[in-house]
């Protein structure tokens, strides 16, 4: 098959029949550009001309390409390249997978950055007043502070949130998350955050609302248009710029933080893994290995030769 047509209907599976995210499918529509770019630049047309010699040697050049590419950015074109070819294989549109011996670098373990309480108390109070202080006018100051009050809540990811609709919250104390390929999951919503959405609710979003198009999003931006991701993003960094706090802070902090909390409360890491939305209880279990401070002092006072 030509190989611009199989890219193609490579995508479409992925995005269609495996419900990957927009952002997922256009990371592998990069990735493949540059792999068939590569080949194009190689006399190769055809998927059937793509032979394992070749696929080794295009890993190997981005492998050593300068400056060098992130483990995970590797991991994830080699990814690309071994499931376009794959699908292809599984298909009958080929014969054979080229991809068969390859084998995805090792990445390295990286421990998430999570915040302490008190910064996130800190960042919470920077994004907007609780329910009870503002007048209704002061609209964007109320959504901002409903929106990291959820994000911190539930550990929910930025792109399941600004997802969510109105009637996703209908009952009450939990939240309906649809996750990555569109799994839904049920996150129970703390007082804090339930106080903060229903003072947007009923003071912010109404008005916020007869700006825009009806839409049943449950957070909308100014001109009462569906809150993006990068608008959400934007709404933490001026948070973290007035709550003076110096680490980098992100929408993903916030998810690291609620973990790394949890655990650290006492919670089973299998429940951690339910309320993130972890396929595996090994992606979750990388939290455990966070809080040193806390083995150290576990271990300082319980251990009869520690001191």
């Amino acid at each position: 098959m030509q190989l611009e047509r199989a890219v193609d209907a490579y995508l479409r599976h992925i995005s269609i029949e495996r419900g990957l995210s927009e952002h997922t499918v256009a990371a592998y529509r990069r990735d493949l550009a540059g792999y068939i770019a590569w080949l194009t630049e190689r006399g190769i047309g055809d998927s059937s001309e793509v032979t394992v010699v070749l696929v080794t040697a295009f890993a190997a050049e981005r492998a050593s390409a300068e400056p060098p590419p992130a483990a995970s950015s590797l991991a994830r074109l080699q990814s690309s390249v071994r499931g376009l070819h794959r699908f292809l294989a599984r298909e009958g549109i080929e014969t054979d997978d080229p991809t068969g011996r390859l084998r995805p670098p090792k990445a390295a373990r990286r421990l998430p950055k999570a915040l302490t309480i008190d910064q996130v108390e800190r960042l919470l109070d920077a994004a907007g007043p609780q329910g009870g202080e503002l007048e209704a006018t002061e609209l964007i100051g109320l959504r901002d502070r409903a929106l990291l009050e959820l994000l911190y809540a539930t550990g929910a990811r930025v792109s399941e949130v600004v997802q969510l609709d109105v009637d996703d919250l209908a009952h009450g104390d939990v939240v309906r998350v649809r996750g990555k390929g569109s799994k839904e999951r049920i996150i129970p919503v703390g007082s804090y955050a339930r106080s903060a959405i229903d003072a947007y609710l009923t003071r912010s979003r109404p008005e916020l609302s007869r700006r825009g198009h009806a839409t049943p999003r449950l957070f909308l931006g100014a001109r009462g248009a569906p809150l993006s991701r990068q608008s959400a993003w934007l709404v933490i960094q001026h948070a973290a710029e007035r709550a003076k706090l110096t680490a980098h802070v992100s929408p993903h902090t916030l998810r690291h933080s609620f973990a790394t909390h949890l655990l650290q409360g006492g919670a089973d890491v299998r429940v951690v893994q339910e309320l993130l939305g972890h396929a595996s209880v090994a992606t979750t279990q990388i939290y455990t290995h966070v809080s040193v401070d806390t083995l150290r002092d576990v271990y300082a006072t319980s251990h009869p030769r520690a001191r």
